[in-house]
């Protein structure tokens, strides 16, 4: 299995105050049977998010989450630390996983390269299936439970907007999202390859969300024949169903309904397999052993991994559409360096932007140092000064008062002016260091 490098151990002064990073492992570095076991619902991404900001591990965090991948990103609450050992020990803590699980399956991003890598997910350049359509809500989806709840701030919202907007842009601009592949679509495809043509064949669904809803369009575009849905929510699973002219299952009755259908495709968010070997052992006895396929989108897995040895069961999990995903990847990969320059400049866009900050961040900390001083100095002086009223006392912290002002602001005019200067990351760190106003240098000298 792949691993990916990262770009941890740099120093702080190189990297700077304000920066993004992120953990994450995906269908390149980790199997399924991995992946399922760091997942997170969507009420367990945002307990996540409060517990890294509540433990001071970031400041801002979003927690992504899909069948293909679990990413923590966030903003350091302290540019000094090693953030991403620490959020790996709180993704391993969190899913009770031995950290030696994950080890080598993991990726690290910091800085430039961590925006980076939100923004070719966005695109769907990360993607197991080149361009997929699904990526871009499922990132906006989980940016904005993450935004309401109060777990982002300033940065992360300028990363991830950023992201949403490289996304239409990749899709507008090139190939890359042409003729659209999905999971969806990639099992129905399998689907096919199995018995032939879908006309009149019987289906189940299980979930009613929007990978279950794509794929029951991509069954009705092939002429399926009978069509059944099961969902924890009735009125959903009635809705999906009309939308076919198929008929909706109470959840109760999943287990009768196993033995009808020739193709069964599950999409459920759930922490513990729904269709278990002994449920789909009598739904093979009740069809007196004829074929049933079964196509397992969920992550964790929605099919216990055991009935994959049952007679007659073809069963097929997410990492199983590889033959599929080679296709389409090498129907649009030519597309990619294009999309690479969108992502690229809009790197740059972001970078300019938290270098703004980086420069704003130093003018207003040697404000606040120059006061510093200047308080100590002044209550130095004007205790040995005793013939001075309260009002010539006033005067004199006026006046050093604007001389600070007046000291800082040709640099503040400047850096609103010259946007060649605001992006010079490395200069600034060098300046924050040599008036001491980073906590690393403040640290070592301890």
């Amino acid at each position: 299995m792949a691993t990916i490098s990262n770009t941890t151990g740099l120093a702080p002064i190189v990297q700077g105050r304000i920066r993004v990073a992120l953990i994450g492992c995906n269908h390149r570095t980790a199997p399924v049977e991995l992946r399922e076991r760091v997942a997170f619902t969507s009420e367990q991404a945002l307990d996540a998010a409060d517990g890294l900001r509540r433990q001071g591990i970031l400041e801002e965090a979003v927690v992504l989450s899909t069948c293909n991948r679990s990413e923590l990103y966030g903003v350091p609450a302290d540019p000094a630390a090693a953030v991403t050992d620490a959020m790996e020990d709180f993704l391993t803590s969190y899913h009770r996983v031995p950290r030696a699980d994950l080890t080598g399956r993991i990726y690290r991003w910091v800085g430039p390269d961590a925006v980076r890598h939100l923004f070719r997910v966005a695109a769907g350049l990360d993607s197991m299936l080149l361009g997929e359509a699904e990526i871009l809500g499922q990132l906006r989806a989980a940016y904005g439970q993450a935004l309401e709840h109060g777990a982002t701030g300033p940065v992360l919202n300028r990363a991830f907007q950023g992201a949403l907007e490289v996304g239409k842009r990749v899709r507008a601009e090139t190939e890359v999202g042409a003729r659209p592949m999905s999971v969806a679509l990639a099992g129905v495809k399998l689907a096919e390859r199995v018995f032939g043509s879908l006309k009149g064949r019987a289906a189940l669904i299980v979930g009613a969300g929007a990978v279950a809803e794509q794929v029951v369009e991509h069954l009705r575009n092939r002429g399926i024949g009978r069509v059944r849905v099961v969902n924890r929510s009735p009125e959903r699973a009635a809705e999906l169903a009309q939308q076919i002219g198929g008929e909706a299952v109470p959840w109760e009755s999943l287990a009768g309904a196993l033995g009808a259908p020739d193709i069964i495709v599950t999409s459920v968010s759930a922490t513990e397999p729904i269709l278990t070997r002994a449920m789909l052992e009598r739904a093979l006895a009740a069809r007196e052993d004829k074929p049933i396929f079964v196509v397992d989108l969920g992550v964790p897995r929605n099919v216990a991994a055991e009935a994959a040895g049952l007679y007659n069961l073809y069963l097929y999990n997410i990492d199983d559409l590889g033959e599929i995903v080679e296709q389409n990847k090498r129907a649009r990969e030519a597309e990619i360096p294009r999309a690479e320059a969108i992502i690229a400049e809009h790197v740059a866009k972001f970078e300019t932007w938290r270098a703004t900050l980086e420069a704003g961040s130093i003018l207003d900390d040697l404000r606040s140092r120059f006061r510093e001083h200047r308080e100590i100095l002044l209550r130095e002086r004007l205790a040995e000064m005793k013939h001075l009223s309260p009002e010539e006392h006033e005067r004199l912290a006026s006046i050093t008062e604007e001389l600070i002002e007046r000291v800082l602001d040709d640099p503040a005019q400047r850096l609103r002016k010259n946007q060649s200067m605001r992006s010079h990351l490395g200069a600034i760190e060098a300046l924050r260091h040599l008036f001491g106003l980073d906590d690393s240098g403040e640290k070592s000298r301890k």
